[in-house]
């Protein structure tokens, strides 16, 4: 189904990984690349059985950003000057979307190298694990061009405006552990323990209260544009809708009975 996927199901369905599959490039992203992981995240957030979404790549990087030759060679090819915004919104604008809506937790498993758009497709996610031979890129200027893929968004959020600017303005690399520092990441892990360590904080999150985490989502995502009044309400809303869930309900009886609780993400 997917060209440019390679795709891994774990914990009785509950987990679903893609792994961007073209280590050549360094699994650098491409229309086709695009189109897969959009659908890929759109059909987890649909499917009532996934409970954890993550994104990753084969081989030594995880993303290395747009591919190049693609972008330069249908520009050139058709004389189509508005080529970048077309891929930008066509392609990129809709997976973010996906990414940021979607109704289950999305990880980024960055296994390497995350470069331009490639370091934002981390970002975008709901938290980072990282190894600690990854690094993190905003390459955009060093071909003359801006931060996309939410980049213009996220970064001054994430990292405050100075430390924005300077990233985007330069280039520069960080390190994993660098940008744990700066809240870019949330776990860094030796090379021996990134996987067993990433696949023990997935099947966590394979067993949480998934509605609760998509509510909590929602309001964070909220909380951007809402003044404190209108957050204070939302909270309240939101507050009463989890409460309507079964996993409060189990969540509650598993706490008095002192057991461990069976969510369903329902």
């Amino acid at each position: 189904m997917y060209t440019q996927l390679d795709i891994e199901t774990h914990f009785d369905g509950k987990l679903k990984i893609a792994y961007l599959n073209q280590p050549e490039t360094m699994n650098a992203l491409t229309k086709p690349a695009l189109s897969d992981l959009r659908d890929f995240v759109k059909e987890c957030s649909d499917d009532e059985t996934v409970r954890c979404v993550a994104i990753s790549g084969r081989g030594r990087a995880f993303c290395s950003g747009q591919n190049l030759d693609e972008a330069f060679v249908v520009g050139k090819e058709h004389h189509d000057h508005d080529i970048i915004r077309k891929i930008v919104v066509d392609y990129y604008n809709p997976l973010v979307l996906e990414v940021t809506r979607c109704k289950k937790p999305v990880i980024a498993l960055v296994n390497g190298p995350a470069v331009g758009a490639g370091a934002m497709l981390a970002l975008i996610s709901d938290f980072v694990l990282a190894n600690e031979k990854a690094y993190f890129a905003q390459a955009f200027s060093n071909i003359g061009l801006i931060p996309d893929t939410g980049g213009t968004y996220f970064l001054p959020k994430l990292l405050g405006r100075q430390l924005a600017n300077y990233l985007a303005f330069t280039g520069k690399k960080l390190s994993a552990e660098e940008s744990k520092v700066h809240g870019l990441v949330a776990e860094v892990f030796t090379e021996e323990e990134f996987v067993p360590k990433s696949m023990e904080i997935l099947e966590r999150m394979a067993n949480m209260p998934t509605a609760a985490i998509k509510l909590t989502k929602k309001a964070f995502a909220n909380s951007y544009t809402n003044t404190l009044k209108e957050q204070l309400e939302l909270e309240g809303d939101l507050q009463q809708e989890a409460a309507g869930t079964e996993d409060f309900i189990e969540g509650v009886n598993a706490f008095l009975q002192k057991r461990k609780p069976n969510y369903k993400g329902k």
